[in-house]
């Protein structure tokens, strides 16, 4: 298999936040054409690749991507057009090699992983197979329907609430299979608003399409999902509706402390909260339940809750290869979020994945705050057979477009296996 690039090109879109972000078209010799949506967060990890942003103030308040636009059609497209390129890996690498830096920021770690996204597509195009089906085949992993992850409570950096915990996902693992698991997801969420609603609480949407209530109480915010699961005649549990929370630690850490609605904790009396929220309610996933920076307090989350929860690092983590095998040696937590954009390339991405595979660590692909109709994510998870997928609410369309993509391939492909890895 040969690819040989004729064209890129890019151009500044909007993300579902109204902020721009870019869209990489890529044409290959043999007349293929396919395009990618680049991703772009709001909760990020200071370890994460680096965007591209324009910094004029009078344009988009100084975030603008017409400079990582530029690279793409500039600099990247005649580094490597008309090459011959044995795999999108060996595109990652001349891009890797390209932009000089560890953190991709002088070309734009969103204007490089927009081509290498893209780069994908033609490698399976060229393979005559779905994305999906090339991912698993460069990854060597079998095929899987991951169980979906609706994030139907928004707070922290998602909504302009104050709750300081930022994600509260339902995960319907008793569901059968991929149809019924998301019309879980679809009922309680309907049943959940029903209830915010009555309550006198507003049912308006944050980021991702969860709703954005005014609490401040996790624990409150718990008992009404528990409460909606039931009322849409789900159990709440691993046999049911389980939960999986994001507080995303990093927002509410200071300095030496953290902060949850208003009461200061240390590490270890936050641990000792989350241990009576999963004595309390049905929890099966605890991501970023500690700050970046906090490892030594990570080791101790991990020993106290690891043999009953996912303790999930995504900000500490960034999907980069390096720092998770150091996590994997300190033992640090026992799962990893995986997001494309993070490191930068499909590649680095698929190697996170391998790395955490083969340590026994399990893995959840995820969107990020900014999305576009981009399904890549689904052919992803589906390919790398990684059981898990987060992609916000079963609300907005970029958030949906991505569980439709997974209804689509269980309808035309009912062979694959479903549920967690």
């Amino acid at each position: 298999m040969t690819l040989r690039i004729s064209e890129l090109h890019a151009v500044e879109i909007l993300d579902s936040r109204a902020r721009p972000t870019l869209a990489v078209t890529l044409a290959t010799a043999d007349g293929t054409r396919v395009r990618a949506g680049v991703p772009s967060g709001a909760s990020t990890g200071s370890r994460e690749a680096v965007e591209l942003r324009d910094g004029d103030p009078a344009r988009f308040g100084g975030q603008g991507v017409s400079r990582a636009v530029a690279q793409v059609s500039g600099e990247i497209a005649e580094a490597l057009a008309g090459r011959d390129f044995g795999s999108a890996a060996d595109v990652d690498a001349a891009l890797i090699e390209l932009d000089g830096t560890p953190t991709k920021s002088r070309l734009g770690a969103n204007a490089i992983i927009g081509v290498s996204m893209a780069a994908a597509r033609a490698e399976a195009a060229a393979r005559g197979a779905e994305l999906w089906e090339s991912l698993s085949a460069v990854a060597h992993t079998p095929p899987r329907l991951p169980v979906p992850h609706f994030n139907v409570v928004n707070g922290g950096a998602h909504a302009a609430n104050a709750l300081d915990f930022q994600e509260f996902m339902l995960a319907p693992l008793g569901a059968p299979g991929l149809a019924e698991a998301v019309r879980a997801g679809a009922e309680v969420y309907g049943r959940l608003k029903a209830r915010l609603a009555a309550a006198g609480h507003a049912t308006g949407l944050g980021d991702e399409g969860g709703f954005a209530p005014a609490i401040d109480s996790p624990e409150e915010v718990l008992g009404l999902l528990v409460e909606a699961i039931e009322d849409a005649g789900y159990t709440a549990g691993r046999e049911g509706v389980a939960i999986a929370l994001d507080p995303a630690a990093s927002e509410f850490w200071h300095e030496d402390h953290y902060v949850v609605a208003g009461e200061r904790l240390s590490s270890d009396e936050l641990i000792d909260r989350y241990e009576e929220i999963v004595g309390r309610f049905p929890v099966r996933s605890i991501e970023d339940g500690l700050a970046e920076g906090d490892w030594d307090g990570w080791v101790r989350l991990t020993a106290r809750l690891g043999e009953e929860v996912q303790i999930m690092g995504d900000d500490i983590f960034v999907t980069n290869p390096a720092i998770i095998t150091e996590a994997i040696d300190r033992k640090v937590g026992n799962s990893a979020l995986i997001k494309v954009n993070q490191i930068g390339t499909v590649t680095e991405t698929l190697e996170a994945m391998r790395i955490c595979r083969d340590a026994g660590y399990t893995r959840m692909v995820s969107h990020r705050s900014g999305e576009t109709e981009d399904t890549f994510i689904a052919d992803l998870v589906v390919g790398t057979g990684a059981g898990q997928l987060k992609s916000g609410a079963p609300a907005r369309g970029e958030r949906v477009a991505k569980y439709n993509r997974l209804l689509e391939l269980a309808d035309i492909q009912p062979e694959l296996p479903y549920g967690l890895a």
